[in-house]
């Protein structure tokens, strides 16, 4: 319990501060909902535990503490509202109406969903019922370290996929636990330990561009984002779809209707009809099968 309320104590202390460089940028009332979100014009909205709640959360995920699963008790509502509340003051879950706000949240949730699940075809309950069933790669085949200058790999340390939205190579434990101020690159099994942390390290890359000048999948869902000629061309536009492209690159998009693609948008689609908004408020381009990516893979030395 005490390493749990030391945690939140650094989130509160994250939330403060990006709160109080949104209110400074906004002209507008600022409105406080207490500990979830405060000092944003987007806390005057609806916070998300007052529109998903428990229930909607066991529904969407609904399999994760079966005997089979692979994270038993590891994931829960609480964790999630928790790192949620960090971001919730810049707009994640509460921007827009509440459609537009309860679409985002299935929207993370489904990339999240689909990448932790162990779900098939014929598994009981039907294969998108198992998200959140790991919260780390099983059986990695390689330690994913790359000699990088800015983050050397610790000795002794792997950097396969852990979290929420999982995390590969030394590289970006190091980007993001500075971003966060957690030492990733030294304890990067902090993301299998801590569900709060890892899904705030998910809401994280959900909110934050990859480069300068891009948008971050958060933007690109909720309408801050207006496609240059450029994307256009590359039918890079606004939607689903491109949360893909700014996520996963090359290794989802521009490769026509391929199943891991297919996949992320089918559970989307689920948690839409759990949710009780309906498959067909998914909004358009919803695939990015077409898409040129924004940032095409970099393909680190392995040894």
């Amino acid at each position: 319990m005490g390493k749990f309320s030391a945690w939140l104590a650094v989130l509160m202390v994250i939330a403060v501060a990006v709160t109080a460089v949104e209110a400074s940028k906004s002209k507008h009332k600022a409105c406080d909902k207490g500990w979830e979100c405060s000092g944003s014009i987007y806390c005057c909205n609806e916070t998300i535990s007052e529109y998903f709640v428990v229930y909607q959360f066991e529904n969407l995920f609904s399999k994760r503490n079966a005997p089979v699963a692979h994270a038993v008790g590891f994931w829960d509502y609480q964790s999630f509202i928790i790192a949620a509340s960090v971001y919730e003051p810049l707009g994640f879950g509460t921007a827009g109406d509440k459609q537009t706000k309860m679409k985002e949240v299935a929207a993370f949730l489904g990339h999240v969903g689909s990448k932790t699940s162990c779900g098939y075809g014929v598994a009981t309950g039907g294969p998108f019922a198992w998200g959140l069933c790991y919260n780390h790669e099983m059986s990695p085949s390689q330690d994913y370290c790359d000699p990088n200058y800015l983050y050397p790999c610790t000795e002794g340390v792997q950097y396969y996929g852990r979290g929420a939205l999982p995390v590969y190579w030394n590289y970006n434990y190091g980007l993001i636990g500075e971003a966060l101020k957690v030492d990733l690159l030294n304890h990067p099994e902090y993301l299998e330990q801590n569900a709060t942390l890892a899904f705030q390290v998910a809401i994280w890359r959900w909110m934050t561009p990859m480069k300068k000048k891009q948008p971050s999948a958060h933007d690109v869902f909720v309408g801050n984002w207006k496609p240059t000629k450029n994307d256009t061309l590359s039918k890079r536009l606004p939607g689903f779809g491109l949360t893909m492209n700014i996520l996963y690159g090359d290794l989802i998009c521009g490769q026509g209707y391929i199943d891991p693609m297919n996949n992320i948008i089918s559970h989307y689609q689920y948690y839409l009809d759990l949710m009780g908004i309906g498959r067909q408020f998914s909004g358009d381009n919803l695939d990015c099968a077409e898409q040129v990516v924004f940032n095409p893979s970099y393909k680190p030395a392995t040894s």
